[in-house]
């Protein structure tokens, strides 16, 4: 019997079959937004974390100021070298520590420029920042202790000079010096902020300070820390190893700062899970109106097939058989509509990622979730025009013209 009731909905449908497509396109159009936006927000979020990750593994970023982001400015001295082996003799928890002494400067080789930004640092600083190298070596001992004229280049500055040539051995002329390329680092790409991470000279830290700067002063300290450790706790311990090597009064406000990337990741993660709810919950809307459609058509339908009705109720047909007509057929017209989003939306997602450049992350959750909410719409806005053609009065409804 359930199965003679489906048959006879499905062959309903197929009689209307433009009227029926219309009727589903609002469940089309609402499934498919909602999983579009949840995807690509996942794929926003899951970038975000992939940049921030980027930076360094469990990464501590020490800069004067009080501000996160910005210059230190008068009353913010820079650091020294031995605050870096303060932190790592003196902070347990700590992986590695690497100084950051940071210039612009311009790059000339091959007859060409190129304004870039160069970096002071040791072999730890590779380390801390998750470097690899596509190429050629880091700093030997000597050279960091001498501040040998030895270069490694990043992706951007070795496109832009070099062209595919891979540099190795050649020199590379900085301000009034030129030094040799010892390696290239593999691209890492876009930056959290929209920086080029690969656009950077890096040279050992006295070469920088010598011949660049012209002074001892290191810009930034990168801590990294070891994956089993409590970060608060480090961090509290890092700020007051500072306070105290800063020389700063139990009053005093600290006049650098200490930037977690873990933390920095949570939030940006968690504020474009917010825009992704936000969006997700808005194209649900055009689910209810999807919704509003169907009952809207089935309401037609019923006036339409009132002789239909009476006729079945007049021979035997149960109230519940006829309710039940009407509810599978709304409830099939918003599954289907539910199927064909679930698909447009897997080509639409997959599409626009692409486009955006965040990955394509499948979500099977929120894909059977919107095809179950679209039957669902069926079943609730289906049920007061079955209802309706349940309710009819057999000797009426045969009289309908």
């Amino acid at each position: 019997m359930f199965w003679n009731t489906v048959l006879l909905a499905l062959r309903s449908i197929r009689r209307n079959v433009l009227r029926s497509f219309l009727t589903m396109l609002g469940i089309v159009i609402g499934v498919a937004a909602v999983i579009t936006m949840v995807t690509l927000g996942n794929g926003a979020t899951q970038a975000v974390h992939d940049q921030i990750s980027s930076l360094g593994s469990n990464l501590l970023m020490v800069r004067p100021g009080q501000r996160q982001f910005g210059g230190g400015g008068p009353g913010a001295p820079a650091f020294k070298e031995a605050d870096v082996q303060a932190i790592a003799s003196q902070i347990g928890g700590v992986r590695k520590v690497a100084p950051e002494a940071r210039a612009g400067i311009i790059a000339i080789a091959n007859g060409r420029n190129w304004s870039t930004s160069a970096i002071g640092t040791t072999n730890d600083w590779f380390e801390v920042g998750n470097w690899r190298l596509a190429a050629g070596r880091l700093f030997e001992p000597a050279e960091q202790r001498a501040g040998a004229a030895v270069c490694v280049i990043g992706e951007s500055v070795r496109r832009a000079l070099f062209d595919e040539q891979m540099p190795l051995g050649e020199r590379l002329r900085l301000k009034q010096f030129s030094c040799e390329i010892v390696g290239v680092m593999a691209g890492k790409g876009q930056g959290a902020m929209g920086n080029d991470q690969d656009d950077m000279v890096v040279l050992p830290l006295y070469t920088v300070q010598r011949r660049v700067t012209g002074n001892q002063r290191v810009g930034t300290l990168l801590v990294s820390q070891a994956d089993d450790v409590d970060s608060e706790a480090v961090k509290a311990a890092l700020t007051q190893l500072m306070r105290e090597r800063r020389k700063l009064a139990a009053g005093e406000d600290d006049n650098f700062n200490v930037l977690d990337t873990r933390q920095l990741a949570d939030t940006l993660s968690g504020t474009t899970r917010v825009m992704t709810m936000l969006l997700g919950a808005v194209a649900a809307v055009s689910l209810l109106v999807g919704g509003i459609g169907i009952m809207n058509i089935m309401l037609v339908s019923v006036t339409e097939r009132t002789r239909e009705i009476g006729l079945r109720l007049a021979i035997g047909a149960l109230e519940r058989d006829v309710l039940m007509q009407f509810l599978i057929e709304a409830m099939v017209l918003a599954a289907f509509g539910g199927l064909t989003g679930v698909v447009l939306a897997t080509l639409a997602s997959s599409l626009l990622a692409a486009v955006m450049g965040v990955p394509y992350l499948f979500n099977p959750a929120i894909n059977v979730l919107s095809f179950v909410f679209s039957a669902g719409i069926g079943v609730v806005f289906g049920y007061v025009p079955a209802r309706r053609a349940a309710r009819l009065d057999p000797i009426e409804a045969l009289r309908h013209e």
